[in-house]
C-alpha cells in the first residue's frame, strides 16, 4: 500500500508528537509512523495488578519551558517528589529535607560527614548564577565537565562525593561526572525553578496527551521503517512518500537509517519496581542515594508516598535504579535493606526494565543546538540533537517542525512558538 502525505515523521516519540503537533497546527498533513505499540518512545508506562510502572524511573519539571508550553499541566495532575534525601552512610542514613525544591537550601542542614559548610554555601552560589543567567548564556560559555566545573566553584571534595556524584549519577545516567557543564547547569537552573513531578497516571500521560492533540489517524503503530530513500518512507504496509521527512527515531535507529549520522554514546539503565505493605520513611517520598556503593543501586524512593495512584491502597511502591545490568536481584534486595532501614525479603518484585539507550550522552563540548535540516527534505529531530530531556526531545521536534514551515514560507504563529 503506498501513501502520500506532506511529512512523513519517523517515530512517535515525545521529538516526532511535538514536531507533529507544531506541523499540524500549521495546516500540513503528517504520518508518524511508530514501530511500537504505543505513542511515547522512552516515556512510557505500563499499568500491572493496580501499580503503575514507569519504563525507568523518570520525572517531569514542570519549569520545562517548552513542555510547560505545550502541555495542560493541570490536566496532568502532577505530584512533585519533594520530600527529601537519604544519604546511605555506615551504619546510618542522613537526611536532607526537600532538596528538589530547594536543593542549596537543604545542602546546608547536612552534617559535617557530608561536606564542608562552605563547600555547600559556593554550590548555593553557584546555582544560583545559572537560575539568574539565560539559556543562551550557558550556551556560549566555555564548556569543561561537570566535576571540573563544580571543583572551579569551590564546593569540597567530600560534598561531591557523598551528595552530588550519587545524586547526579541517577540524573545523568553516568558514574564520574563527565557531563557537560552546560547540561549541569541546565539542570540546576530547572531544579531552581521548578521541582520535578509525576502525572498522577504515569509519565505515559504526557506522551497520550500529546498523541490525542493530533488529527485522529495521523499517527500508525506497529509501522516499523525498514529504509528511507529520499523521501520514500517503507515500512512492511508499504511505502510512504512525502514532500519532507523527519527522522524523530532514538539515536541508534536514526543511525541506521541515515548512514554516517553522529551519534553520542547512551547510557544504560536498570530500574526494579518492588511493592510492600510496609510504610517507609514515614510516608515521605525520601530518594535515597548510597554514596557507599555497597551495590548496583544509584537511588532507590518509594514513588507512591508521592503518588498514591502509583500503587493500590495499602502498599507502597518503590522504583530503584542502576547504571548496569549486572545487578542480581538477591544483590538489589540486600543493598535496598541498607538504604531504607527496612527488611525486604517480603518486598515483591512487580518489574524490571533494562534499557540501553536510556539517555544520550551529553559530553564535552556540548552543542545544545544541532541542526535539524540534514538536506532539503530530510530533517531530524530527538533529545540527542538537544538535551537529554523532555525539555530536550519536544524542543527539537518543535524546531524541525519550524524548519519546514521556515522552508515552505508558511508563517509560523507566534503563539505556537
Amino acid at each position: 500500500m503506498t501513501n502520500s502525505v506532506d511529512v512523513a515523521i519517523i517515530g512517535a516519540g515525545l521529538a516526532g508528537l511535538a514536531a507533529a503537533r507544531q506541523l499540524s497546527i500549521h495546516g500540513v498533513e503528517v504520518a508518524v509512523l511508530e514501530a511500537s505499540d504505543g505513542p511515547g518512545g522512552r516515556v512510557r508506562s505500563d499499568y500491572v495488578d493496580g501499580f503503575t510502572l514507569d519504563r525507568g524511573f523518570q520525572l517531569y519539571n514542570p519549569a520545562y519551558p517548552e513542555a510547560a508550553r505545550v502541555l495542560d499541566h493541570a490536566q496532568l495532575d502532577l505530584h512533585k517528589l519533594s520530600g527529601s534525601i537519604g544519604i546511605v552512610g555506615e551504619g546510618t542514613l542522613h537526611s536532607l529535607t526537600d532538596p528538589r525544591r530547594n536543593l542549596l537550601k537543604a545542602l546546608s542542614g547536612l552534617s559535617p560527614s557530608t561536606g564542608h559548610l562552605t563547600g555547600k554555601a559556593k554550590l548555593a552560589r553557584y546555582a544560583w548564577q545559572q537560575y539568574r543567567r539565560s539559556v543562551a548564556e550557558i550556551e556560549s560559555q566555555p564548556d569543561v565537565d561537570a566535576l571540573t566545573a563544580l571543583r572551579a566553584a569551590g564546593v569540597d571534595q567530600r560534598t561531591i562525593d557523598q551528595v552530588l556524584l550519587p545524586f547526579f549519577s541517577g540524573v545523568f545516567l553516568e558514574p564520574d561526572l563527565s557531563t557537560s557543564r552546560r547540561f549541569l547547569d541546565l539542570v540546576l537552573r530547572t531544579f531552581v525553578k521548578g521541582t520535578p513531578s509525576l502525572p498522577r497516571a504515569g509519565m505515559q500521560a504526557i506522551a497520550d496527551q500529546l498523541h490525542a492533540a493530533l488529527p485522529e489517524q495521523s499517527v500508525k503503530f506497529h509501522s516499523m521503517v525498514r529504509s528511507l530513500s529520499g523521501t520514500t518512507v517503507c515500512t512492511d504496509d508499504g511505502a510512504t512518500h512525502a514532500r519532507a521527512v523527519i527522522v524523530a527515531a532514538d539515536a541508534p535507529s536514526a543511525a541506521h537509517l541515515l548512514p554516517g549520522l553522529p551519534i553520542p554514546a547512551g547510557h544504560h539503565v536498570t530500574t526494579w519496581y518492588h511493592a510492600t505493605d510496609q510504610v517507609l520513611h514515614d510516608g515521605r517520598p525520601t530518594l535515597v542515594i548510597d554514596p557507599t556503593r555497597s551495590g548496583p543501586l544509584v537511588n532507590s524512593v518509594p514513588l507512591s508516598n508521592a503518588v498514591a495512584s502509583y500503587a493500590p491502597p495499602n502498599f507502597t511502591l518503590i522504583s530503584s535504579s542502576a547504571l548496569t545490568s549486572h545487578g542480581t536481584e538477591h544483590q538489589v534486595r540486600h543493598q535496598l535493606a541498607r538504604m531504607h532501614r527496612a527488611p525486604t525479603n517480603s518486598w515483591s518484585l512487580i518489574g524490571s526494565y533494562s534499557i540501553d539507550y536510556a539517555l544520550p550522552a551529553m559530553s564535552v563540548p556540548l552543542q545544545v543546538r544541532k541542526p535539524t535540516r540534514l538536506s532539503d527534505s530530510i530533517y531530524i529531530a530527538g533529545d540527542y540533537r538537544a538535551t537529554a530531556s523532555i525539555q530536550g526531545a519536544m524542543v527539537s521536534g518543535r524546531r524541525a517542525a519550524d524548519a519546514i514551515l521556515q522552508d515552505w514560507a508558511i508563517p509560523v504563529d507566534k503563539v505556537t512558538r
